[in-house]
């Protein structure tokens, strides 16, 4: 197999493709392109029988694109022209550095790049590294591809990533396995304390008026369900004193875009559900369908006179219900370790990172993200300085604009 080496046109990047010498078995190539049209058609085209996270989707790119308008690029690696592994990601620019990340930032979580499944069998991992210099050689200007929060499998299925060199994630994943079914799961627990509780949590909300769970099926579903979502995460985010990762008008449009354009499909691989009390949406979630797994990719609750009535707790407990009838193996919360999430779930997922420096900045970047990471981890799993970092936070919340977001959805 040999070495691509990129070039860049101006309008379009493009990879040599491999020794027309070598054995049609072991020939290989990689390409680097523009996120445009034509890319995004192929790319969408791989993923109809690719295996690839809800973050990997060609939906979720696309949408990005769309939206946010990125500088964007899909790097492809080919064996005999045939697609079986891809990366899409958006190069953005933090101080001095260019960083080549998956779309969507923070937003995307549980990651796994879209592949072949057969080729995944017995991935080679020298033709990653050579796809990865490809980027770097097509896109001089990147510093670091930066591989964040990595699912370690996906349905049973090695991540080819942890080839690289990595290190854990500061934030834990968390999940709940629905084997046997939600009775056999609030056998398992403490079932009879949460039926108890969904009961008298109905009583309070029928004591103020009607009640019902809703599940966007129309546009218009969509933008009611969101336009509450966004206003009780801004309200929330102000209460703790940090930025607000669904403030910027491009983060709106693009969830917006993405759930929208879910409906489309026969069975919509993202979907909005919310509670609504007396007339007025109390909770929300979104979530994503993955093989087995029905994924909390975010959620929030009005925080008004039904607050302390637990209108999440609420939601969840149907949302769970609603996973295991319809079949799903896994309802998984994904990242970030919350009390409210230790109360169902008995799976913890450690994701990783992989950072590949392309410059000498990058290899600075790239160790301070380290250290970074591990400072966070420390906070984070210490019970006692992650509780004061807290408090310190709400109190300063209003006297200055926070300084960096959190993996908070």
């Amino acid at each position: 197999m040999v070495d691509a080496t990129a070039s860049f046109d101006g309008n379009r990047l493009a990879a040599s493709k491999a020794s027309a010498r070598a054995p049609a078995a072991d020939q290989t190539s990689q390409s680097v392109s523009i996120a445009d049209a034509a890319a995004l058609a192929s790319y969408g085209e791989f993923c109809g029988s690719a295996l690839f996270a809800p973050a990997q989707s060609a939906e979720w790119v696309r949408a990005w694109t769309a939206q946010a308008n990125p500088d964007a690029v899909i790097a492809t690696l080919k064996i005999e022209d045939r697609p079986v592994f891809a990366l899409a990601l958006e190069i953005t620019r933090t101080g001095p550095f260019r960083v080549a990340r998956f779309m969507g930032g923070r937003h995307a979580n549980g990651n796994f790049a879209t592949a072949d499944p057969a080729w995944l069998a017995k991935t080679d991992a020298g033709a990653i590294r050579r796809l990865v210099t490809a980027i770097g050689k097509a896109r001089p200007d990147i510093d670091l591809v930066a591989l964040e929060r990595l699912l370690p499998d996906l349905d049973g299925v090695a991540n080819p990533l942890a080839t690289f060199s990595n290190f854990a994630s500061p934030n834990l994943s968390l999940a709940v396995d629905l084997a046997g079914g939600f009775d056999a799961l609030l056998a398992r627990a403490s079932g009879k304390r949460k039926r108890k509780k969904h009961r008298s949590q109905t009583r309070k909300f029928e004591a103020v008026g009607s009640h019902r769970r809703i599940e966007a099926r129309t546009p218009e579903d969509v933008n009611r369900l969101l336009d509450a979502f966004f206003e009780m995460k801004e309200f929330r985010f102000r209460k703790m004193g940090i930025a607000n990762v669904f403030g910027e008008p491009e983060v709106r449009a693009f969830f917006r875009a993405l759930f929208a354009g879910a409906l489309t499909e026969e069975k919509p691989s993202f979907v909005l559900h919310g509670l609504e009390v007396a007339g007025k949406l109390r909770a929300i979630t979104g979530s994503s369908r993955s093989g087995k797994r029905l994924i909390c990719e975010f959620g929030a609750i009005a925080e008004d006179d039904l607050g302390h009535t637990s209108p999440g707790d609420f939601l969840f407990f149907d949302n769970i219900q609603e996973a295991c009838e319809t079949g799903f193996e896994v309802y998984d919360f994904s990242v970030g370790d919350e009390p409210y999430k230790r109360l169902w779930c008995d799976i913890e997922s450690q994701h990783f990172e992989v950072l590949v420096p392309l410059t000498l900045k990058g290899h600075a970047l790239a160790s301070a993200l380290r250290q970074g990471a591990r400072a966070k981890a420390f906070i984070k799993n210490n019970p006692t300085v992650w509780k004061l970092t807290k408090m310190l936070r709400r109190k300063a919340a209003g006297q200055a604009a926070p300084a960096a977001t959190e993996d908070e959805n």
